[in-house]
């Protein structure tokens, strides 16, 4: 339990970057080339790095080519700065309330390509997905919309995007469209911290300083808070996938928090009641991240799952 806990075990085996739907996606690997592919999705605005190393590395250990990257707009992947004429975050959320059309940069299916682009550049004809929040949904749409590619299917505190499901908590929502005073580092990073801590997990995740540390070294590798304001549009836009998870066929594991204030319990319930061949985990006291103590019980799910469908 306590190697889940470390900052970063060891690292990665290799670090690299590929073209991918007309773009640069970095990504590393954790594990052989010649081993099943199991590829990580993160969630909003965050890095790869967010798959903590220990978590990573636990899941190569069980003779996988455990594979994370860096969304498009995020972390060292290429940015769409030129892209213009989108909505800002507030009148996104606004016009999401009131079921207008919202003006977006791109939508959740263009970072489905992504993820197909990277895995055709990695020469991985079929893979093991796991996706948290975000990823969770291009996690969804992927295995729905190019089955072939996909093995099982891991979403974690994700969601259907069914329209009845209730929102997050009004003030923690109010929180992730707030902006820290300036671009000084310690500002940024005391600003984060303070979020994660709202939407965390309130009694088994990290402590603040604990995410102090952890943010700081994500915001010296990259800040870009325009392209998580981008991914926001993507996903306020989103539809529903009920239909479409109702088609998935493949083995699936959906893992949600009890305690999750920004995607509420039954946002996970319901992605697991219309996946026709999902196992359901729900944790007491775990809300909208990756909590160290939980870690080890994820991966060995993960693991149960991955051996069904060998690949």
């Amino acid at each position: 339990m306590a190697d889940f806990l470390a900052p970063a075990l060891d690292g990665a085996d290799s670090v690299d970057r590929v073209e991918a739907n007309g773009l640069e996606l970095v990504y590393e690997q954790f594990g052989c080339d010649s081993d099943p592919a199991l590829l990580l999705i993160m969630g909003l605005g965050t890095q790869l790095t967010g798959w903590p190393d220990a978590f990573c590395r636990a899941l190569a250990d069980h003779g996988l080519r455990v594979i994370r990257f860096d969304n498009r707009d995020v972390g060292l992947s290429t940015k769409l700065r030129e892209h213009t004429g989108y909505d800002k975050v507030h009148k996104a959320f606004v016009k999401s309330l009131l079921g207008r059309d919202i003006n977006i940069a791109y939508r959740l299916e263009d970072m489905v390509d992504d993820t197909i682009g990277l895995m055709d550049a990695l020469g991985i004809d079929r893979a093991h997905l796991v996706g948290a929040s975000m990823g969770g949904m291009i996690a969804q749409l992927v295995a729905g919309l190019h089955p072939q590619r996909v093995a099982t299917l891991t979403s974690i505190m994700s969601s259907s995007g069914a329209r009845r499901l209730p929102r997050g908590k009004l003030k923690v929502l109010l929180r992730l469209a707030s902006a820290p005073k300036n671009s000084d580092p310690e500002t940024v990073v005391a600003h984060m911290a303070k979020t994660m801590r709202m939407i965390g997990s309130p009694n088994i995740g990290r402590s603040h300083a604990g995410w102090q540390a952890e943010l700081l070294r994500n915001v010296k590798r990259s800040y870009y808070p325009a392209g998580t304001g981008r991914q926001v549009l993507a996903v306020l836009s989103a539809g529903s996938r009920v239909e479409l998870l109702k088609q998935i066929a493949q083995p699936a594991l959906v893992i949600h928090g009890a305690a999750d204030p920004l995607l509420p319990v039954k946002h996970g319930r319901d992605t697991a009641s219309h996946l026709p061949n999902a196992r359901y985990e729900e944790f007491d006291g775990m809300g909208h991240d990756l909590p160290p103590p939980l870690l080890a019980r994820i991966v060995q799910l993960i693991h149960e799952l991955t051996d069904q469908v060998p690949i």
